[in-house]
């Protein structure tokens, strides 16, 4: 088994004042040559927004972008026709395939938090597509939720690459274990609040870690702990 800590005071920042973002990986003007990807993740990014801001009208290109809104109320229009709201807990993904236009606001009177997350796809220039679902913490209690899958159904959203992604809510102390096939997969896994231990490293609010060359990890996770734990390739063969 291998291990890699991302602690939370390591990340990159950005702050232009209606905009506040954490970089686990380079992107913006924040570069580290040492933390440029793990596995398929290309960015991952903590985004707190201010009420009436957001991002105008952009392009993106082959490029599998899920959005974790843990706070708040945003709006997504995009060049697919898309005109929609989507309020925490809940989850969006854009396969941006051969091309797609889209901008994000925060239409709320509070201030937005979400996950920024980009995977790079499996396939190359598919047809752009845009999905959101809904994830209310009272059914997630007390177990993990897949929120994101290279399947499709009706309970979570689907990517154009081999990943899950899935969200923990603990209300009480609690020992699991997490399987998975351990040829060319990895595992990222993030802590958004509450105290985690995966196998004998401990994680506080905002810290995520790395593991691979495994198929089996344990986590004990304390009261009121939330988590993303993303399952992904770890290189595109």
């Amino acid at each position: 088994m291998k291990i890699q800590l991302f602690p939370a005071n390591d990340r990159g920042v950005k702050d232009i004042g209606w905009l506040k973002s954490n970089f686990f990986f380079s992107f913006s003007d924040y570069g580290n040559p040492m933390r440029s990807a793990f596995g398929t993740i290309q960015a991952f990014n903590d985004d707190y927004v201010e009420a009436g801001k957001g991002f105008g009208i952009h392009p993106h290109v082959n490029m599998e972008i899920i959005s974790i809104l843990l706070q708040g109320t945003m709006n997504h229009k995009d060049t697919m026709g898309y005109s929609t709201e989507i309020t925490a807990p809940a989850v969006q993904i854009m396969s941006a395939g051969s091309g797609l236009r889209h901008e994000e606001y925060n239409i709320g009177n509070d201030e937005v938090n979400f996950l920024q997350i980009w995977i790079s796809p499996k396939l190359q220039n598919i047809a752009p597509r845009y999905q959101q679902r809904s994830f209310p913490k009272e059914k997630r209690i007390n177990k993990l939720v897949t929120v994101v899958s290279n399947e499709e159904g009706l309970q979570h959203c689907w990517i154009n690459q081999n990943t899950k992604i899935s969200l923990g809510y603990y209300e009480q102390p609690e020992s699991l274990t997490y399987t998975f096939q351990p040829q060319n997969k990895c595992l990222f896994i993030f802590l958004i609040s509450g105290s985690l231990r995966v196998q004998d490293q401990g994680l506080q609010p905002r810290d995520a870690i790395g593991i691979w060359e495994t198929g089996e990890v344990s986590l004990k996770c304390a009261d009121k702990t939330e988590f993303v734990i993303i399952e992904t390739p770890i290189n595109q063969k």
